[in-house]
């Protein structure tokens, strides 16, 4: 299954016998909460959830948004109506950050059916509801382990002997600014591949092809190839692994991201635009 799709083809499947599950997961990272907009409209029959609550475990050594207890994580998305055999689509308000969030934990929790609305909210053309739907109980049991998840040694080793991508803006990898972490920079062999350049001016996800080119051009070679990603704390780099699978990589996620691998002091730190 494709891990996007239209508003157009959302339409007609919200209309069809087999709807899919809708789950808003709007989110700007050091933004307002996403629920006062989720409240003023959503799509029709959408539930919200809450990414620093329900999509990530207590922020500390593991970095600023950890992965859920994956109990805690099925128990959200059988409240929200969520089923094994029930395909889901989740879309947010800006740049694909937290619905791609969601799309990654479902996938690697062993979901098969779930996408990213492309182009989010503002692609969407269809009427917006206010009412807060209360969806029966899912079935969904996570199944951890069907997307590759890396530690912050696995992604130094990948950075060395494959192709680590960091997702964060140029200006945070080259370590010339850093608003939230302790330190700026980035690992050492990561190479600076920032996820707004996986849409295009309308915030849709370029075509397959042109992101097939551009991670070519930043060094992953054959398709299905593993290519590592990290961020600041697992969350834009949830966008990217959309981005790769589009183009017929594999990404494997270091979720703990910049905010884990720079509280430990001990760990290497590259500046500058190389790599290394």
């Amino acid at each position: 299954m494709t891990p996007i799709i239209s508003a157009a083809d959302l339409a007609t499947e919200l209309a069809g016998p087999t709807p899919p599950v809708l789950l808003d997961v709007r989110y700007r990272l050091g933004g307002p909460h996403g629920r006062p907009d989720y409240e003023a409209g959503h799509l029709p029959g959408a539930v919200f959830v809450d990414l620093d609550a329900e999509l990530a475990g207590p922020p500390g050594d593991g970095g600023r948004h950890p992965l859920p207890d994956p109990e805690a994580f099925g128990a959200v998305m059988r409240r929200a109506g969520v089923s094994a055999g029930t395909p889901v689509v989740a879309y947010d308000g800006d740049k694909g950050w937290g619905a791609a969030r969601l799309w990654w934990l479902l996938r690697w929790a062993g979901h098969g059916q779930v996408r990213v609305l492309d182009g989010g909210l503002a692609a969407w053309e269809g009427p917006l509801e206010t009412e807060v739907p209360a969806p029966a109980e899912g079935d969904f049991a996570p199944r951890p382990g069907a997307l590759p998840l890396l530690d912050a040694d696995e992604a130094a080793a990948l950075a060395r002997d494959g192709l680590l991508l960091d997702a964060r803006a140029g200006e945070r990898y080259r370590g010339e600014t850093e608003p939230i972490d302790r330190v700026a920079g980035h690992i050492p062999g990561a190479v600076s591949a920032p996820t707004g350049d996986n849409l295009d001016a309308s915030g849709r996800f370029l075509a397959a092809g042109d992101l097939a080119a551009r991670f070519a051009a930043l060094g992953a070679g054959e398709k299905d190839r593993t290519v590592g990603i990290y961020c600041g704390s697992g969350v834009s780099a949830a966008q990217q692994a959309v981005a790769l699978e589009l183009a017929g990589y594999v990404p494997a996620l270091y979720a703990g991201s910049w905010s884990e691998w720079s509280r430990d002091p001990a760990r290497p730190v590259a500046t500058g635009p190389d790599p290394s």
